[in-house]
């Protein structure tokens, strides 16, 4: 946080990655207060703080449906590939930007509550890749990922994306884990 601190607070761009799970919110808050903690005065409560925060959501593209073949059934490296129609793709696309549109204006009303300047970005692709892509051409002064916590061997195999940013990202990253009496996950 060091590094953060010394970037005046009026040109601080921090980015934020969102996405419908309680940790990322939890990041964003974490951010909001933590970040942008030196509010306003009370003579100024009507203004918002300086600096912004670039809230990012990244809407996974379209996979086709692979299903492995069984006995029996002959096909090309034993795989059968279904395209689904325009209209399924017409429908995944509607629902990922409503989606987008539900997460991000929940993320913008608690900056508002903060008084903290919000911006919206949204992009489609690996979300490991294009946030850290984003973080760079925006330039920004810290990126701000939430972790959900996935075990080792679940990560080893799918991977994380905040272990990803914390690598391949051109900035500062901060990976924000709530602490065990925090954490929005209910206990089994």
């Amino acid at each position: 946080m060091e590094a953060i601190s010394r970037v005046p607070e009026q040109n601080r761009r921090v980015m934020v990655a969102m996405d419908d799970s309680e940790e990322s919110f939890y990041a964003l808050n974490w951010a909001l207060d933590n970040v942008f903690k030196n509010g306003p005065s009370h003579e100024e409560e009507e203004e918002e703080h300086s600096g912004v925060i670039t809230l990012v959501n990244v809407r996974p593209p379209f996979q086709p449906f692979v299903y492995p073949t069984g006995p029996g059934v002959h096909h090309i490296y034993g795989v059968v590939v279904v395209f689904a129609t325009s209209t399924v793709i017409d429908t995944y696309r509607k629902s990922q930007q409503q989606m987008a549109k539900v997460v991000l204006s929940k993320a913008l009303q608690m900056c508002k509550e903060k008084m903290v300047k919000a911006e919206t970005l949204v992009v489609e692709g690996d979300p490991k890749d294009k946030i850290c892509q984003a973080a760079e051409e925006m330039r920004v002064d810290l990126l701000v990922v939430g972790s959900r916590g996935l075990g080792n061997i679940t990560r080893a195999f799918l991977g994380s994306v905040s272990d990803y940013c914390a690598h391949y990202a051109h900035c500062p990253v901060l990976i924000v884990k709530p602490t065990p009496k925090e954490s929005p996950r209910v206990a089994p």
